[in-house]
């Protein structure tokens, strides 16, 4: 590899550029090596001045919440294997060495150099028990004085439940209780250290074994591929200058009854993750003719790491879409056809942040800047006709569609609410509160979590239809929580930091829908999968990106799937086993952003993909058969956020 840092930040646009957008340069693959933790740009490659001999480096010092950075190889069959490294610790207040029986950078073995003078065997369990913890067992420990002149020859024996340890030749430790049976390996640490002559080996009849079970995997997921459709190109357009990435919306601008796409673009003012202002947009028809364009294009303005307050709804009931958006201080409502200001006001005054926040904001301008945009119903009207404006992260406010202040909430907001009929009038769940119609806040449990919702459904995911509503929650480093309709704590299991969530029919063999999770930030990629009632049905470390898992009707069959992204060769759609049940051809197309929609009215879903130059449309390459199809509900488009929740709710209807 070149001498050089292995992966390097993204200029202006922090680590939470993967969480919404395809970006795989930090990720995939080094050689044979995959970056664990690829928000942390962690390993750097040169060679001994003295030697001339290659290393590995993880240069940073006690990254945060505990999760050591990890380069990882090999599959999750590798079994009774012996792996070893030299190892030569440049710090001593920390952890260094060889992870084995690897599952997800929240779930592996380490035998490490420890403390300047202790060798340990130990175990990350994947769930912790505090905030921000990770919670690290010690299985073995023994006396070992060491320093940082000299590298250490580790290694470590794997044969069934037993794990024998040496350095420089000499057991060290052992344990004779192994619970994981298999995994990859991997370089962890969290203190500076550096990395030589990695091998791993195995007997003849455990390679053939493993072998056989990595091809066994490979036959089943080609059967699934070869039984569900494939990805055909429905439309592809250029839409170089003024494209960006996670920030289009889609919704019928021109009243021709199928959906046109808004490409937002947006410049960083204040901060790399807050305050983007919107510079260009531009509504095009998904064959690529442009309708209008407002602002400045500009290619260097499509990248962002947030929501922006824009969407597209018929906020005033005349059967026609309007464009909806907070520009330069104002909230302004924007003809869908022409883009031209039908009504615009100020925004509010930007109120004061609490000193007790337990999540940090800034308050830089006189008047709300706006951090995004959606509808609900307060007025009694089931079309949504009031616009719901919120800062980062303690405020937001109602507007009638007058552009009139209808009422104002304090509390913990998160990214983006929730909103769902009771009694003909939404409920809004936003943070970790619930509100009703006339302002009034029902519960909360704001001060007791300590970092902000990144996604909330609310939603009853059993086939009982009398069974009570419940709120899910990815909490950020709270990780995954599920909160009764009077805002009592059902389940809180800290898996890392909860970043994106889908509700779907993912599994037919089961009753109900599941819970699809994403872990990011330090986390990145863990993926699972809950029941109605939280219980974990699947656990895997599939991919070194951020997703939104968006369900997709492809078949029309009953069962959902979940889209990675369009990645040919890391992403596609994945069942309820997370096994890759469509994969997308390798053929050019843009893998940067990614939406599901219905875009021509047949009832199956589309995928469409694109990036600042481009947009391709794929749909099945098999319409669905006549009669009864699975028809989910989902989310309105009107209430598009990077943040929310995407849920369906069954249904069916007949072609």
């Amino acid at each position: 590899m070149p001498a050089r840092w292995l992966t390097k930040p993204f200029a202006t646009q922090g680590p939470a550029i993967q969480e919404n957008q395809w970006v795989v340069s930090r990720a995939y693959p080094f050689g044979n090596w995959f970056n664990g933790t690829p928000d942390q740009d962690a390993w750097m490659v040169s060679a001994e001045s003295d030697t001339g001999v290659s290393y590995m480096e993880m240069m940073l010092t006690h990254p945060p919440h505990g999760v050591y950075p990890v380069l990882i190889s090999g599959e999750p069959e590798w079994k009774d294997y012996t792996y070893e490294a030299l190892v030569r610790p440049l710090a001593f207040d920390g952890n260094c060495g060889l992870a084995f029986r690897y599952k997800t950078n929240r779930d592996y073995y380490l035998f490490s150099l420890h403390g300047g003078d202790t060798a340990q065997l130990r175990l990350q369990n994947p769930f912790s028990k505090k905030f921000r913890d990770t919670e690290w067992e010690v299985l073995a420990s023994a006396p070992f004085p060491y320093t940082a002149e000299r590298y250490y020859a580790l290694k470590v024996q794997n044969e069934g439940t037993s794990v024998r340890c040496y350095i420089d030749g000499k057991l060290i430790v052992e344990t004779h209780n192994v619970t994981r049976p298999a995994g990859k390996v991997g370089l962890s640490s969290n203190i500076p250290a550096r990395f030589q002559k990695v091998r791993v080996q195995t007997t003849a009849s455990t390679k053939r074994e493993i072998v056989s079970a990595i091809d066994k995997r490979h036959a089943e997921e080609k059967t699934l591929q070869a039984s569900n459709p494939k990805p055909k190109v429905l439309s592809k357009f250029s839409v170089k200058g003024f494209g960006c990435a996670s920030n289009a919306r889609f919704g019928d601008l021109d009243g021709d009854g199928l959906p046109e796409m808004l490409l937002v673009q947006n410049i960083q003012t204040i901060s790399r993750d807050a305050f983007d202002g919107t510079s260009c947009i531009t509504a095009v028809k998904l064959d690529g003719t442009i309708m209008w364009q407002q602002g400045r294009p500009d290619p260097a303005n499509g990248w962002l790491t947030n929501d922006t307050p824009i969407q597209i709804h018929d906020v005033d009931g005349d059967g026609m879409a309007e464009v909806v958006c907070i520009r330069d201080f104002q909230i302004q409502i924007l003809d869908g056809k022409t883009g031209k200001i039908k009504k615009k006001t100020w925004t509010p005054k930007a109120p004061k942040l609490p000193t007790d926040l337990p999540i940090k904001g800034q308050v830089p301008y006189e008047r709300l800047f706006g951090d995004s945009l959606f509808f609900v119903n307060v007025s009694g009207n089931k079309d949504r006709h009031e616009i719901l404006i919120k800062d980062r992260y303690w405020n937001f406010w109602i507007y009638s569609n007058n552009l009139e202040l209808l009422w104002h909430g304090e509390g913990q907001t998160g990214h983006a609410p929730y909103v769902f009929d009771v009694n003909g009038y939404d409920q809004i769940a936003i943070g970790y509160a619930m509100w009703d119609h006339t302002g009034k806040q029902l519960w909360s449990n704001d001060h007791d979590l300590h970092d902000h919702a990144d996604a909330v459904a609310v939603t009853n995911p059993t086939d009982d239809p009398r069974n009570p509503m419940r709120c899910y929650y990815v909490g950020s480093d709270e990780g995954f929580i599920i909160i009764d309709m009077d805002g009592n704590i059902l389940k809180h299991t800290m898996i890392g930091h909860a970043q994106n969530m889908s509700i779907g029919k993912y599994r037919m063999d089961l009753p109900g829908r599941q819970v699809a999770t994403i872990d990011f930030h330090t986390n990145v990629g863990i993926m699972f999968l809950f029941d109605a009632d939280g219980n974990i049905l699947e656990n895997t470390e599939m991919i070194h990106n951020g997703s939104k898992l968006l369900p997709v009707n492809w078949h029309g069959d009953g069962q959902e799937m979940i889209l990675l992204s369009a990645d040919p060769n890391y992403g596609g759609m994945v069942d309820g086993h997370f096994r890759r049940a469509v994969m997308f051809p390798d053929d050019g197309h843009p893998v940067l952003a990614y939406w599901v929609i219905d875009t021509n009215g047949d009832g199956l879903d589309e995928v469409v993909t694109w990036d600042d130059n481009a947009v391709w449309v794929y749909g099945p390459d098999q319409p669905a058969k006549a009669g009864k199809i699975y028809a989910p509900t989902r989310n309105p488009l009107y209430n598009w956020s990077n943040y929310m929740s995407r849920v369906s709710t069954p249904g069916w209807k007949t072609k």
